[in-house]
């Protein structure tokens, strides 16, 4: 699935599951410069993510049910684990992506993203 963000074409593995949203990309050698994890809710919440089996530094960003980018943490190395991060407003999605992706691309709060 592709997804678009700050004019860029991101392609995303989607997760919904639980099972799927506990591993996420822990295990995982790194994402392509167009690649991410798009983590789909069933509802608004402070959804919190951590860096748990994480070999790669990602920038989080979480995004209303509107597509709007809410808040963002860039470069989260997976030596903060067990540190949990959580956004500032409430959520439906998240959206995980290379580590720098967010500011090399002039993504910020209040973006729309495509689904």
């Amino acid at each position: 699935r592709t997804i678009q963000l700050a004019g860029k074409d991101v392609r995303v593995t989607v997760v919904a599951t639980p099972e799927d949203r506990a591993k996420g990309l822990g295990g995982r050698e790194g994402l392509a410069k167009d690649e991410g994890m798009l983590f789909i809710f069933d509802s608004d919440a402070k959804h919190r993510f951590w860096m748990k089996d994480m070999r790669f530094p990602i920038d989080i960003l979480w995004i209303s049910d509107k597509g709007e980018v809410v808040d963002i943490r860039e470069t989260v190395s997976p030596s903060t684990f067990p540190a949990v991060f959580a956004p500032n407003s409430t959520a439906r999605y998240v959206l995980e992506l290379p580590a720098g992706f967010a500011k090399e691309n002039g993504v910020s709060i209040g973006q729309i993203l495509r689904l």
